[in-house]
């Protein structure tokens, strides 16, 4: 997959985060640097324990950095309050994690129009949006069972759903496939990179299997609290290029 030549939506610069009582920190993020295109499809691929959900959780606006800046269409998320945060969660991102966490007294259809909702879309409007996504996916037969009724990857599906479904600007999908065997897990992803296609998205995804992120148009890997490119070099945002680890 080529990289496409769009400008940059998403710039993170000198991001450090630890955790742990004071003098038993432990550095998780040291000093990483990121930028994402517009239409990009960027893999960060590293082990668990790496720090790429944490990465993910400060560009969420979940948590927020001991240091440095996170810049999303030139706003810095990072200093942003409570209030401006959450906005930025529903209306300009979508999550999918390894698990669905889908709100099991709801249906399908219910999960997926729920960030509709949150943002006060009239429920009609929201149900018929949701549906319509639900039949694009495959899912409209179960559109109104709940989520035990649901197997593995249909439940995933409907996670999928539920994050597109409000045109976020930027997907974050984190390991979205580990939890999955392997048949479900290679029919979500493709289910995932043929909408980042169709539908021009944006999209970051981390990982540990270097196979899925070779599918990717950029990879990067997560490496002591910082990201090299493939060849082993530090990448750095400010230069637009990779420089010799520190």
């Amino acid at each position: 997959m080529s990289s496409p030549a769009g400008e940059p939506i998403l710039r993170c610069a000198d991001l450090w985060k630890s955790f742990g009582p004071e003098g038993r920190r432990v550095e998780v993020l040291r000093g990483l640097d990121l930028e994402v295109r517009r239409g990009e499809m960027v893999a960060v691929l590293g082990e668990s324990g790496t720090g790429k959900t944490t990465l993910l959780h400060l560009i969420g606006g979940i948590d927020r950095p001991d240091r440095g800046s996170i810049l999303f269409r030139g706003r810095d998320v990072a200093a942003a309050g409570a209030h401006e945060r959450a906005v930025y969660r529903n209306r300009d991102l979508g999550f999918v994690f390894q698990f669905h966490h889908l709100l099991p007294e709801f249906s399908a259809v219910e999960n997926a129009m729920m960030p509709l909702l949150i943002r006060g879309e009239e429920r009609r409007r929201a149900r018929q949006r949701a549906l319509a996504l639900l039949q694009e996916l495959g899912l409209l037969d179960s559109a109104d069972r709940r989520p035990t009724e649901l197997s593995g990857g249909e439940q995933q599906r409907v996670a999928v759903a539920r994050a597109i479904v409000g045109g976020p600007a930027l997907l974050l999908a984190d390991e979205p496939t580990g939890n999955l065997d392997e048949r479900n897990a290679e029919a979500v992803f493709a289910l995932l990179f043929d909408l980042h296609r169709r539908r021009g998205m944006t999209t970051l995804f981390v990982t540990h299997s270097a196979r899925l992120a070779s599918k990717c148009s950029r990879v990067l890997r997560m490496e002591h609290g910082s990201l090299t490119d493939p060849a082993g070099s530090r990448y750095n945002v400010q230069a637009g290029t990779t420089q010799v680890p520190r």
